[in-house]
């Protein structure tokens, strides 16, 4: 075979070869590729501030499912904020009386605008390497046959009514600024929970950006883990 005939074979080669690496690869390899658009912001406290440059056109805006959102204006003025679908109508920076932030608790597209303009609001799940999302029954089964460490992240009044065995508390706002205090964890199986699975993401997402190796995060919280019978224990 000439050196042109053989390469003209090569390229023929490794060309299927790649469309065959195309169509074989899984839909959470695709999943994870895709879901590599930025997202908006940075995570304080366990909230994602969001800067809002109040001279823009239009805003458009992408953040995690489960994410706490605060919008934050440039020029430290009030500005109307309005999500229809969230039944969300009131000014930005949100006043101290009311709750600072937004939850998203939902995937799909928020539309919303501030003072007369318009924007949307693109909520996506958190997915990468080394997470997971479990449902009840998978988290029971994780903590019979591998004992993760089991990570709260409520508040101290939500784990005094009712928590998984075992758990450890730490709150999702003060998790980054306290999280040497679970660094022994680091390269174990974890077990994250909340209330109902947003704060759960959040959480999982400031572990992962920290290094930790394995994230488990049970994804109706402890709400779906006691509806679906799994105990749920007092001190």
């Amino acid at each position: 075979m000439d050196i042109k005939k053989g390469s003209l074979v090569l390229f023929i080669i490794l060309s299927a070869a790649a469309v065959l690496y195309s169509a074989g690869r899984s839909e959470t390899e695709k999943a994870l590729e895709s879901s590599k658009t930025l997202t908006s912001g940075t995570i304080k406290n366990g909230l994602r501030v969001i800067p809002i440059e109040t001279n823009s056109k239009e805003y458009n805006i992408t953040v995690y499912r489960g994410d706490y959102i605060v919008l934050k204006p440039d020029d430290g003025k009030s500005h109307r904020l309005n999500i229809p679908s969230l039944d969300v109508n009131t000014v930005i920076p949100i006043p101290e009386n009311e709750k600072p932030y937004i939850k998203m608790k939902e995937t799909g597209v928020v539309e919303f605008s501030i003072d007369e303009t318009k924007g949307s609001i693109k909520v996506v799940d958190f997915l990468g390497p080394r997470y997971w999302e479990v449902n009840s029954k998978e988290g029971a089964d994780l903590i019979k046959n591998i004992k993760p460490f089991i990570l709260d992240v409520r508040t101290d009044g939500e784990y005094a009514e009712g928590h998984l065995k075992d758990s450890y508390l730490l709150p999702v706002q003060i998790l980054s600024e306290k999280i040497s205090l679970i660094e022994k964890y680091k390269d174990q199986d974890i077990l994250i929970y909340c209330r109902s699975g947003n704060r759960s993401t959040v959480a999982s997402k400031i572990l992962l950006d920290a290094g930790f190796t394995n994230v488990y995060n049970l994804r109706y919280g402890i709400k779906g883990w006691a509806a679906d019978g799994y105990p749920v224990v007092l001190d």
